[in-house]
């Protein structure tokens, strides 16, 4: 195509002409204001390529988002998308310090909150120094995004653990104090593997499966022949790792490894080996030594990551457990024989650094401003109370000023029980789960009775938020509403829906990676 440079406006209508469906003026600017085509001139003027049009709707991005629109309406928001961002980016500090299920990506928070406008944004709603509230904490996102952008925020959660890690996410650290006791634990654990034979073990059997796989699943060559379909990967795979267990069971008997606990009682008595769980015993013992509490919370927080990472079971299935792997198995995830894990150590150097990472890296955006998670029930917590128990000024702040708004990720109905996926934690630091309090969760189904019971408890939550903002609030809540439940939510908390922004969620971590939306609901008082 020759280099050929049009008006915004010829732009959209070549674009309609050239997929064979409405592309708006705004579509354009979208593309233009995020990067993914050049223009020239000024906005009155702006001029562009018509060949890095074609090749941007020609690429990757540009199909997926054609193709989405057509099965998911042409309502949806592109540019909520945010697919100019890596990985790297909507992970990026201690937004990653520990996994959640269900988080949303810092950048949909900072989008609404921050001062920007654009062609789909057209007004600023919050501004620095207001008070956020997210009622549905979760792992803290909307706190963190608060902190950076300037603003206080209060997160309520029911779970604990959840609140644990938000707290974590936005607490000042005396990182020498963090590192030294990290040194101190690192070395008491590789004293204690010293004296097992867990390492050997582990060594011998590595560099056996690296001779097998290396002759059974040669790489690329294996990954090629099942694109091709020469091989049948089921039966094959199933074959090779009968093949392999003769070698796994004597090098298991030949260093004495116990590969399950006496009972099961327990999450961790079923999902981690004996070696593991005496390790993971070892670790915390030593923690409860700190005597710097902000130290000691984040340091658990670590081995609750490392813990998460070294469960008895497959790559594949480490989002949704199955059942326990104790043997060597063939991974379909990374087409050859892998094994469980026998020691924590690996996980541990691991977390370790990269967490003393992320909070150096936050501690160089970190704003004079508080933020804070209540454990208790949204539905009918006194915030102002709560928080006077941890910080008075605050208290007496949230009292006088009061809060600008909300923005949250309600649970969905039916989807995640958010108790049960940290249950190893809960298990370990010994905290009292509250899954009776959840709205929405899995056990509960999606039938009726539970479309009822979450909008009574949304609309609950929403009317008590509702005491502590101030009258012209904004509220955003991030569901994928697929029941339409949110109108009646709406209605029942005395609010109104003024507008909504539907987006694609471009990277999930589940397995399903069919196109898939959600929408930001933006409420007012009526």
């Amino acid at each position: 195509m020759e280099e050929e440079y049009i008006s915004i406006k010829e732009a959209s209508e070549w674009a309609s002409e050239h997929l064979g469906k409405k592309v708006t003026t705004s579509n354009i600017s979208y593309l233009i204001q995020y990067g993914r085509i050049a223009k020239i001139g000024d906005n009155g003027a702006a001029r562009i390529s018509k060949k890095d049009l074609a090749d941007y709707y020609n690429s990757f991005n540009g199909k997926r988002q054609i193709s989405w629109k057509s099965e998911l309406g042409d309502d949806l928001n592109w540019a909520l998308s945010f697919d100019q961002y890596k990985e790297a980016e909507t992970t990026k500090h201690v937004h990653r310090l520990h996994p959640y299920k269900g988080k949303f990506i810092p950048q949909l928070v900072e989008y609404f909150l921050d001062s920007h406008t654009d062609n789909f944004k057209r007004e600023v709603f919050f501004k620095k120094g207001d008070i956020i509230l997210d009622p549905f904490s979760g792992s803290g996102t909307t706190m963190v995004e608060c902190n950076e952008l300037g603003m206080h925020a209060i997160g309520i959660d029911i779970s604990e653990f959840n609140s644990l890690i938000a707290n974590c996410k936005v607490t000042k650290y005396n990182l020498p104090d963090v590192q030294i006791e990290i040194n101190r634990i690192t070395s008491v654990l590789m004293g204690f593997l010293q004296n097992s034979k867990t390492i050997e073990f582990e060594e011998k059997l590595l560099e056996a499966l690296k001779d097998f796989n290396n002759l059974y699943f040669p790489v690329p060559e294996f990954k090629l022949k099942l694109r091709k379909g020469e091989v049948d990967e089921q039966k094959y795979g199933k074959e090779k790792e009968v093949e392999f267990m003769p070698y796994y069971e004597k090098l298991v008997k030949d260093y004495g490894i116990i590969l399950r606990q006496d009972k099961e009682d327990t999450f961790l008595d079923k999902w981690f080996s004996q070696h593991i769980r005496n390790e993971i015993e070892l670790v915390f013992n030593e923690i409860k030594k700190i005597q710097n509490r902000d130290t000691k919370k984040i340091i658990s927080i670590i081995l609750s990551r490392t813990m998460r990472s070294c469960r008895a079971t497959t790559h594949a299935d480490l989002a949704t457990l199955l059942e326990p792997v104790t043997t060597t198995y063939y991974c379909a995830k990374h087409g050859k024989i892998c094994k469980p894990l026998f020691s924590i150590l690996k996980w541990w150097q691991t977390y370790t650094k990269d967490t003393v990472k992320r909070l150096v890296e936050f501690d160089k955006l970190r704003t004079p401003t508080i933020q804070t998670c209540l454990t208790g029930d949204s539905r009918s917590i006194d915030i102002t109370e709560e928080l006077s128990k941890k910080n008075r000024d605050f208290a007496h702040q949230v009292a006088t000023q009061k809060i600008s708004g909300i923005f949250s990720s309600p649970p969905y109905v039916g989807l995640i029980d958010y108790h049960e996926q940290h249950a190893y934690a809960y298990d370990l630091f010994g905290f009292k789960r509250r899954d009776e309090l959840e709205i929405g969760p899995l056990y509960k189904g999606q039938g009726k009775d539970a479309k009822d019971n979450y909008v009574s408890g949304i609309s609950e939550v929403l009317n008590n938020a509702k005491r502590f903002m101030v009258d012209d609030f904004n509220v955003f809540l991030v569901a994928n509403d697929k029941y339409n439940l949110y109108p009646q939510i709406a209605q029942n908390a005395g609010m109104r829906i003024v507008n909504t922004y539907k987006r694609p969620v471009l990277n999930r971590t589940e397995k399903d990676k069919n196109p898939y939306s959600e929408t930001i609901f933006h409420l007012k008082k009526i």
